[in-house]
């Protein structure tokens, strides 16, 4: 055995942060490494070591295992704890730490070898009599054999990245004619993502969960499950909600499962932490092997919380090659845990990612509330990386419980500058049929009006057109350096009323009209048809508090340029656009023009200039925190001209190429 007194965590962001937490508790030294865009990130802050080691792109920093090798040797580090993501399973690197005499905190390189291919992996299990989805895995992949499998299994079916996880180099395809570009957009993304474009081709379940056992090995031939989790609730494959136990879960079938998971580590000769995904079919009974993920898991902190263990502290302890601690006799759930992970994202607007600071960023004190997260106040999100804020996870004695926390949490929490999903986690969570744990994959698709996260109620509405007016007025009062004793907003014709117009997404807009009564030191504001009678309690730069017609509220705002975001418990979180005064050019629209509509880096061009094109062809691959979009054309014409390059990054609404039609 090797006592390892010092890690070097190859990773960023709050998976950094969670294991620099269990290096203090374990009096092991903690080294950061981190990337340009990362300097002033958290993680690198709390650990004992800090460096440097490249540029923002993943390739250039995270992803290359030259430099973190050199700085694990340069800082005399023991091990290496990869996180999940980039060298997480990355057999490569774990043969290269064994060869370097460095510790990697993880399984056996032939482990992962085993199922760093999920087409492998998917044989194994067979092998070992493990029940796995339908589906073509083999050494084949011109886009005609793929092709051919798909139709023989019969459409719909799934393409996904044999290497990697986390939803990338995945598509479903419906029909022939959709199979041959989202082969090219899978094996592309698997490509960019993981550096192997290898897929597989699988009978598509339309109807499932997605349910995952933590399992854990150590060196000495013990494997065991800790319990499972119940990770249904997704969009773009990515989970949104996890939580144990699952809903639907007996003892009867935790036990098959259970089983089948063991039985699966055991055929790897499993020494470390790893999750075996299944796929459940809640009418017939039956499950399938999905894949075993040979790292931790993003949503550990649910198992943590269920069972009272510290996983990361096992991960060490078995790469020391101590004994595990446990056995399956004595794993033990304790009430209930869920897990809500807050995106920088447009829920609205088909999940796009978005970017830009977090000028606040608080969250209530709850008891059972645990907040893993590298975000704080003055946080930059970077077109980089995963769009992931934080996970946000409440443990109690009962689903019910849980889940009242978790809304309150989510009402209660402030992240202002940038759109969440916040009020989408909401949503979620007060839907009855999430509440009741009857859902399944297509919850999300099926299920959710994401529309109505764009649409708010006009008493809504009103109100936070008020707060951020109060707030606009507030702080033009008390930047007044002349004329104090005039009252703010003092008209020579005192019917003339003081107003501000808003823009609430893309067809709701206000005008908040407004006299001040210094006499009565109150507000009226006139909406429309209606007088609300508002006294201004207190205020500053990031806060309101008024009384609305006898109610009072405490409003949390953030203001970016004329852009106001307002969040408040009642209401949730509004963005209101303040309108100009006087009237300004109009921003010219291209004809024909294609524009990107987030920050991105461009993949790659398909079309060049002159070429033609049809509706619906694709013209340019985008790709924003880890997830590629593809711009199509939305008519047929020529391509006239093309702005943007292979590997540049550009900004939102940043003009990438023209068409014009075939008749010009």
């Amino acid at each position: 055995m090797k006592q390892i007194n010092s890690i070097l965590i190859a990773n960023r962001g709050e998976i950094a942060t969670r294991v620099i937490r269990t290096c203090r508790k374990m009096g092991i030294k903690s080294i950061a490494v981190f990337s340009e865009a990362d300097r002033n990130s958290p993680f690198v802050e709390q650990a004992d070591i800090a460096v440097f080691i490249g540029e923002s792109t993943p390739a250039q920093s995270y992803l290359d295992q030259d430099k973190i090798v050199a700085t694990a040797k340069k800082t005399g580090a023991d091990a290496i704890h990869p996180g999940y993501g980039f060298l997480s399973e990355n057999v490569h690197f774990a043969k290269r730490l064994e060869k370097e005499g460095i510790i990697f905190i993880g399984p056996n390189a032939d482990a992962i070898a085993a199922m760093g291919s999920k087409s492998r992996a998917k044989t194994l299990m067979i092998n070992h009599k493990v029940p796995v989805v339908p589906g073509y895995q083999g050494p084949d992949q011109s886009i005609a054999r793929l092709t051919k499998e798909a139709v023989k299994m019969g459409f719909p079916v799934l393409l996904k990245a044999t290497a990697g996880g986390g939803g990338k180099g995945m598509r479903i395809v419906h029909k022939k004619s959709e199979i041959e570009k989202a082969i090219a957009a899978a094996q592309r993304e698997s490509k960019s993502a993981f550096g192997d474009d290898e897929l597989i081709v699988e009978k598509y379940i339309a109807s499932g969960r997605h349910i995952e056992f933590q399992i854990f090995g150590d060196k000495h031939g013990n494997a065991i499950h800790i319990l499972e989790r119940e990770c249904t609730i997704q969009r773009r494959y990515q989970k949104v909600i996890e939580e144990s136990p699952s809903p639907v879960m007996s003892e009867k079938l935790r036990a098959e499962m259970g089983a089948a998971a063991v039985n699966a580590a055991k055929a790897l000769n499993y020494d470390n932490a790893g999750t075996v995904e299944f796929i459940y079919e809640e009418k017939t009974g039956d499950f399938y092997f999905l894949e075993v993920n040979t790292r931790l898991q993003v949503e550990h902190p649910v198992t943590e919380e269920v069972t009272g263990l510290d996983l990361v502290q096992l991960q060490i302890e078995s790469a020391q090659g101590l004994p595990l601690a446990l056995t399956q006799e004595t794993v033990k759930g304790n009430g209930y845990a869920i897990e809500a992970r807050l995106y920088a994202e447009d829920a609205g607007n088909d999940f796009l990612p978005v970017t830009g600071t977090i000028q606040k960023f608080e969250y209530p004190a709850v008891d059972g509330l645990r907040m893993e997260t590298a975000i704080r106040s003055g946080s930059e999100i970077s077109i980089f990386y995963d769009p992931m804020i934080a996970k946000i996870i409440v443990h109690d004695d009962t689903r019910l419980a849980a889940h009242r926390k978790m809304q309150y949490v989510l009402r209660n929490l402030v992240c202002q500058g940038i759109t969440t999903n916040q009020d989408f986690l909401l949503q979620i969570l007060s839907h009855p049929d999430f509440q009741k744990g009857a859902y399944d994959t297509h919850f999300i698709a099926t299920k959710m009006d994401l529309n109505a996260l764009n649409t708010k109620e006009d008493l809504a509405n009103n109100i936070s057109g008020i707060a951020a007016t109060l707030h606009d007025w507030n702080q033009r009062n008390q930047a007044r350096s002349i004329l104090r004793s005039i009252p703010s907003g003092w008209r020579n014709n005192f019917n003339d009323a003081q107003f501000e117009e808003y823009q609430i997404g893309e067809e709701t807009a206000i005008k908040t009209s407004y006299r001040y009564f210094p006499s009565k030191k109150h507000f009226e504001f006139y909406i429309a048809e209606t007088t609300h009678i508002v006294q201004l309690i207190e205020a500053d730069d990031q806060t309101v508090r008024v009384e609305i017609d006898g109610m009072q509220y405490h409003f949390n705002i953030a203001k970016k340029d004329n852009t106001y975001f307002v969040q408040n418990e009642s209401i949730g979180n509004n963005t209101l656009i303040q309108k100009e005064r006087f009237p300004t050019k109009a921003a010219e629209k291209i004809a024909g023009g294609y524009i990107s509509p987030m920050p991105s880096q461009i993949i790659k061009v398909l079309v060049k200039e002159g070429q033609a094109v049809k509706s619906g062809d694709s013209l340019i691959v985008i790709s924003s925190m880890k997830m590629e979009n593809t711009i199509e054309a939305s008519a047929d014409g020529i391509v006239e001209e093309i702005y943007a390059n292979e590997g540049a990054n550009v900004e939102a609404g940043f003009l990438l190429l023209k068409l014009k039609s075939e008749e010009a």
